[in-house]
């Protein structure tokens, strides 16, 4: 059934390509969008959605702009939030602004204009260190990871006898872990619409994000995706800055993917309500992928700057388990990696991108939050 769509922050990364693939199953598509300049640039003309889609320019905490965008609408997908672990650490009044504050407000037009079925956009980052196995083989999920002291610490945690867990899969049960502001901005979102929606007759889904990446992606904002951070880098000659020793282990799932799983969030019955990890189920470290990027861009000479500290707020490890999607929605990744790598590359080729990497790190290092 064809239903009008509103999505918030539709015309950031992941809500063009959730646009395209709405219209593709036949619905119509509504964006509001602030627009910021830190994701959009300076240039104030329409931004590159399908001609198909209603663009309104307004801000998320616009209760005004808001029931505007309302009107008319089936269901919401709620993807508008500020994104970036480490500016979250001292830009706290515009994450909680933007991502709770805003949401609350969208909320609060919701209780007068409800909709079916409300999906919002949550995060990994809640589970903040995923979960682990121990040498003796036993699960922890409560890992806190202690400031390194020397160079010879261990970059990874350690249990009690001082050897290093093992991480494995995390799966929707794990008990959250907010270990950034960011962090606990996604898990108020979260909270808040599957609190809300049924409470007013409406069905909430949140789906937990990892590392999206692919063509579209801001190159010029250093709070972005890692990979789109990376290839601004390489794009301009520079090495991919990665924080602590490179070893840390992440999943990347592709844009296209992250799409097909809003749309089953928005259209399958077993959704509502629900809690759904979105991933690739496949992880790397983030100094392979670093070297992968600069093969598929033709910068294999410019190897990563490993720079051996670590910032505030950053997790270890965090893999995840996307069964419960699989089973319960359907959900099955399609893009393989090394192909997302090519397509990503032959995008950026043809972009350009002011590297602003530096800038972000000395921002951190000037509040103490790079050790």
């Amino acid at each position: 059934m064809s239903e009008l769509i509103l999505i918030t922050g539709g015309a950031g990364f992941i809500g063009r390509h959730l646009a395209r693939t709405l219209l593709g199953k036949g619905h119509r598509v509504r964006a509001l969008d602030s627009l910021i300049e830190q994701v959009h640039g300076s240039d104030d003309k329409r931004p590159s959605l399908d001609p198909e889609v209603e663009f309104q320019k307004g801000d998320v905490r616009d209760a005004d702009a808001v029931a505007r965008a309302l009107r008319g609408v089936d269901s919401v997908v709620h993807l508008a939030a500020e994104v970036g672990v480490g500016q979250s650490m001292y830009a706290v009044d515009r994450y909680v602004s933007v991502n709770d504050h805003g949401t609350a407000i969208l909320f609060q037009a919701l209780i007068e204009q409800p909709v079916r079925r409300v999906v919002v956009a949550s995060s990994m980052s809640i589970y903040g260190e995923g979960l682990y196995r121990s040498a003796g083989g036993r699960l922890v999920e409560d890992v806190v990871r202690q400031p390194r002291t020397a160079a010879s610490q261990s970059w990874d945690p350690l249990d009690e006898a001082g050897r290093p867990l093992a991480p494995v899969p995390t799966p929707e049960a794990k008990r959250p872990a907010l270990a950034s502001v960011y962090a606990i901005t996604k898990y108020v979102q979260e909270r808040l619409t599957l609190t809300l929606a049924p409470a007013y007759g409406m069905e909430g889904v949140a789906l937990r994000l990892w590392n999206v990446y692919g063509p579209g992606q801001a190159l010029s904002n250093p709070y972005t995706g890692v990979l789109a951070i990376f290839a601004s880098r390489l794009l301009n000659g520079q090495p991919p800055m990665i924080f602590e020793d490179g070893l840390q282990r992440r999943d990347f799932v592709h844009v296209e993917d992250v799409a097909q799983a809003f749309l089953l969030a928005l259209e399958h019955p077993q959704a509502a309500g629900g809690v759904f990890n979105i991933a690739s189920g496949v992880d790397r470290t983030v100094q392979e992928v670093a070297e992968l990027l600069a093969g598929a861009m033709g910068r294999r000479s410019i190897a990563p700057e490993i720079t051996g500290k670590a910032r505030a707020g950053d997790i270890r490890h965090c893999i995840a388990d996307i069964g419960l999607a699989r089973r319960q929605i359907g959900f099955a990744p399609r893009t393989d990696f090394i192909e997302g790598l090519a397509e990503l590359a032959e995008w950026v080729a043809r972009q350009q991108a002011e590297d602003r990497v530096q800038q972000a790190r000395g921002e951190l290092e000037a509040r103490g939050l790079v050790a």
